[in-house]
């Protein structure tokens, strides 16, 4: 591989991390106030905690804060079950997520990481659509600024 080629793969990683980051905002600004209607007796603190580890299960994160790996624990029969309905109540955020997880996939494997489970994770709950095909770096960008401008994460691109 020559140097051009390694700076190019250098660069694109961590911007498509980026615009995974991003589409895990979309989903915690629909996920978050979905959780706080069905569970009323939650905190708005501890409804944040559950959003956050539910996206944190989809994507396969694993935080090492204390406070958050403690309430993970106390509640994953309850994140367990949200994120097996997920697919069910957010049908029109399944095709951003099948190309998140795909790309983090991706992006893993470039590193050295092997996330597969994750991907046969969302496969087994119906969150992935095995049928679409895994997105080149421009067309995922493409849906992330998509989505980042619509739930005003990104602002809009400037018209010169």
């Amino acid at each position: 591989m020559s140097e051009n080629e390694k700076k190019i793969q250098g660069e694109i990683v961590p911007t498509l991390r980026q615009g995974i980051d991003i589409l895990k905002m979309v989903l915690f600004k629909e996920l978050k106030p979905h959780l706080e209607k069905r569970y009323p007796h939650l905190a708005q603190e501890e409804s944040g905690r559950l959003t956050g580890a539910v996206i944190n299960n989809l994507f396969g994160i694993k935080d090492m804060e204390m406070s958050v790996e403690t309430f993970t624990r106390a509640n994953q029969d309850l994140i367990d079950a949200e994120v097996t309905a997920f697919a069910e109540n957010f049908d029109h955020l399944r095709i951003p997520l099948t190309d998140a997880l795909r790309v983090q996939y991706l992006c893993d494997s470039h590193e050295g990481i092997n996330s597969e489970t994750i991907l046969e994770k969302a496969e087994k709950v119906k969150i992935l659509i095995s049928e679409r095909d895994v997105p080149l770096p421009g067309a995922f960008m493409s849906i992330v600024r998509s989505f980042g401008v619509a739930y005003k994460i990104l602002e809009p691109l400037k018209k010169e």
